[in-house]
């Protein structure tokens, strides 16, 4: 999708930390954004900031007829959805994952994963009928490589990717993108959103990391150009080499079968 200006986007977890900072690049190039939290001080105070490039409206990513409501009230006020970021999630739980809780399970899984499955059930069907449009999805370092003590969040975001990468093989032939942001550490206030138990930034996102502007800048680029993944940090390659490698020496050792 070269062309940004004019388009309409829906932004989750919009109000703060790199939800916002994808809402800016999108507003700066030209395209009108429905921005989407939970934290409502946080979305009045941006969404004053950025102006009439921007509607705001809160939303709990669990709750599917909330969702309807917005898009209903999206649609209404500007017209269908062009590009959609499912970005809202929460930090993760730290400790082993025997331990963890399985309300801590859950609400993690509900979050960030069914909360992603939600967007994308109600536009990208309009997306595939109307033959564009582009969907980016927020999944994480630790999406694509094991980081112990993060279990649920692991799974979660195990899932995004998955989900990420059947839907953009599903969506391609009708000229829909799709593309899967896997961000290292950001710098965000994700300590607060995850005390206060709200969905906001994604949850990699924390205080010391990489500026949230660099990553909207990013998905920016990856919106246009078409790609599926999004990566944040050079450095965390040898990271995902290690475990693509383990898994690939594992074939070596599978059983051979001749066909007959």
């Amino acid at each position: 999708m070269e062309r940004i200006e004019g388009r309409v986007a829906l932004v989750t977890g919009a109000a703060s930390g790199i939800g916002l900072a994808i809402t800016d690049a999108l507003v700066a190039a030209g395209a009108r954004v429905a921005m989407i939290d939970w934290r409502m001080d946080d979305l009045e105070r941006e969404s004053v900031r950025l102006g009439d490039a921007v509607v705001a409206h809160r939303l709990d990513v669990t709750d599917r007829t909330g969702w309807r409501r917005v898009k209903d009230e999206v649609e209404a006020a500007l017209r269908p959805v062009e590009i959609l970021v499912n970005n809202a999630g929460i930090g993760p739980a730290i400790g082993a994952l025997a331990d963890m809780t399985p309300e801590s399970f859950d609400r993690m899984v509900s979050i960030k994963l069914t909360g992603t499955f939600n967007g994308i059930q109600l536009f990208a069907a309009g997306m595939r009928e109307r033959g564009e449009g582009h969907i980016v999805n927020t999944a994480s370092l630790a999406g694509i490589t094991t980081i112990p003590m993060l279990g649920a969040y692991t799974a979660a975001k195990f899932g995004v990717v998955g989900l990420s990468e059947v839907l953009r093989a599903e969506m391609a032939p009708h000229g829909v993108g799709v593309s899967v942001l896997c961000p290292g550490l950001v710098s965000t206030n994700l300590v607060r959103n995850s005390a206060d138990n709200h969905e906001d930034a994604d949850s990699t996102s924390m205080a010391g990391g990489l500026d949230p502007a660099i990553v909207g800048r990013q998905v920016l680029d990856a919106v246009r150009a078409d790609e599926l993944y999004i990566i944040t940090h050079s450095d965390t390659r040898l990271m995902v080499s290690d475990r693509v490698d383990q898994l690939l020496a594992a074939f070596d050792s599978a059983p051979r079968f001749e066909q007959a």
